[in-house]
């Protein structure tokens, strides 16, 4: 492989040239194989393009790579697992110093009626899908739901109903993720669905939800169909209006006029976040163009040389967290920032990244939030790390997905303190979570959540926006509209239902 390119700024280091392995054709194969399934094609997974490696959403997953250990030195691999985990584990003890520990701050946690006495009523069955194993660990939502009910049920249930909550791991595979939805839906007969987070399962369980009227309040939406099926709603955002809450704000605030957008091309995931970016520039004399990245094997110099050759004032990075490291690794590399900005969606915000990073970034690269930042010592923030505290294992991650499990917990949890216990169903559940006429509120989140008696659902389209500085995020902007055309549906039928002015 040739040399990386000469850096001629004094002091700063020399990095490798980065050849990223993504391995989010797993992802690609996956969501191709949900819709398969659901057009009735049953032989998705017998092609042979087995999975082999994780997608880059974490460095604390270990990873099984499809190259040699002398294959992945000579390009520069980032550091061994083992090594990886210390690393980490050190990030987070000097993150959580430079930020202080909100849980620190927090009582003991609240929830539900919080009488301080356990339910012992008939329980109610309720159930979640997550991507806990395969590529990636994907769980965090579901875990956070787990918690919240786990202290419900200590603190008087649902009027003395307690929650019997099963979550299943669909293993990043649409047939999986059909089975573990026919066990809740069909054998464990639950009432609803709460905290999931997964890339496939909205695809390859969105008829079984319809025929069966069961209601998804979901933690984490990915693919476009977790926003576009009438049975699902999400605490989220999702990765669409996060990329265009960065570009909306990087244009307020610098006046930006022509944009790169990069992301991997996967089907429902890329192109729509990409195209929600170019519709919003479109209406606003903002010139966008679209690279989407075959996430098979990745070449990050030439991505980065190639935005470059637009001569863009802003590079939008639609990747996973790892995917953005990689990229600003060979961004730095050709000496960028200074003549080029940079942002990303919600998916690199944790404590580590601005750390991992290094200095060279520091107060240039942006990132839009889907929820409220983690120092955010508001009540339900601090709320939310009691729970966790007490209710979850300490190798749950704290991350804006945990948030997100966290509050499609709370909601259904709120909207059945509303119901009679003993009517408690299936239908009247979906009956009460159709029928909102309000929405649910909370200080983690920028704005009301609903579920209501829309074909589609989109609640989350507000959030804050933070940089990199000193080794950490520091919040530019809170809570503002993200201008996406395609909400026009979803906006109508909040005001149509007053919920939004």
């Amino acid at each position: 492989m040739p040399s990386a390119p000469r850096i001629s700024s004094p002091g700063r280091r020399r990095l490798p040239r980065l050849r990223v392995h993504f391995d989010e054709w797993v992802v690609e194969r996956a969501i191709a194989d949900a819709m398969a399934i659901r057009s009735g094609r049953r032989d998705a997974w017998e092609s042979g393009f087995q999975p082999c490696g994780a997608p880059a959403a974490s460095f604390t997953k270990k990873r099984k790579v499809c190259r040699s250990r002398r294959s992945l030195e000579q390009r520069g691999s980032l550091m061994r697992p083992s090594v990886k985990g210390t690393v980490v584990a050190v990030i987070c003890a000097l993150a959580a110093l430079a930020f202080g520990d909100p849980a620190e701050a927090a009582s003991a946690p609240k929830c539900g009626l919080n009488t301080g006495k356990p339910a012992t009523g008939a329980p109610i069955p309720i159930g979640g899908i997550v991507g806990r194993t395969g590529p990636a660990d994907f769980s965090s939502s579901g875990d956070a739901a787990a918690a919240y009910f786990k202290c419900v049920n200590e603190n008087g249930g649902i009027n003395g109903r307690p929650i019997e909550y099963t979550l299943e791991d669909d293993a990043w595979k649409p047939e999986q993720a059909a089975q573990a939805a026919a066990k809740l839906v069909v054998d464990k007969k639950v009432v609803a669905l709460a905290g999931s987070n997964s890339f496939v399962e909205c695809a390859a369980n969105e008829a079984t939800y319809e025929k069966n009227d069961v209601l998804v309040v979901a933690g984490v939406g990915i693919p476009r169909d977790c926003f576009f099926g009438r049975n699902y709603s999400s605490t989220n955002a999702g990765p669409r209006l996060s990329n265009l809450g960065a570009v909306q704000y990087m244009h307020q605030k610098f006046g930006i006029k022509s944009v790169v957008c990069v992301a991997p091309n996967i089907p429902g995931v890329g192109d729509f976040s990409c195209d929600g970016v170019k519709a919003w520039g479109a209406s606003k004399g903002v010139v966008v163009n679209v690279i989407l990245i075959d996430p098979a094997a990745i070449d990050m110099t030439s991505i980065v040389l190639q935005a470059m050759s637009f001569k863009p004032d802003l590079i939008e990075a639609s990747l996973p967290r790892d995917g953005v490291i990689a990229l600003l690794k060979a961004a730095e590399d050709q000496d960028l920032a200074p003549k080029v900005k940079f942002a990303a969606p919600t998916s690199v915000y944790n404590l580590e990244f601005p750390k991992t990073i290094g200095p060279y970034w520091d107060n240039k690269v942006y990132a839009q939030l889907e929820l409220e930042p983690f120092d955010k010592k508001s009540p339900d923030m601090l709320n939310w790390y009691a729970v966790l505290d007490k209710y979850a294992s300490k190798n749950v991650q704290r991350d804006t997905f945990n948030q997100a499990g966290y509050l499609a917990a709370r909601w259904i949890v709120e909207v059945m303190l509303q119901m009679d216990p003993a009517k408690i169903d299936r239908a009247s559940v979906t009956a009460a979570l159709r029928g909102m006429k309000s929405g649910l509120e909370s200080d983690i989140a920028c704005g009301p959540w609903y579920f209501g008696p829309g074909n589609r659902h989109n609640p989350n389209h507000a959030g804050s926006v933070a940089v990199t500085s000193g080794g950490q995020w520091v919040t530019q902007q809170s809570c503002f509209e993200v201008e996406d055309p395609d909400l026009s549906d979803v906006l109508a039928t909040e005001k149509e239902l007053g919920i939004r002015k």
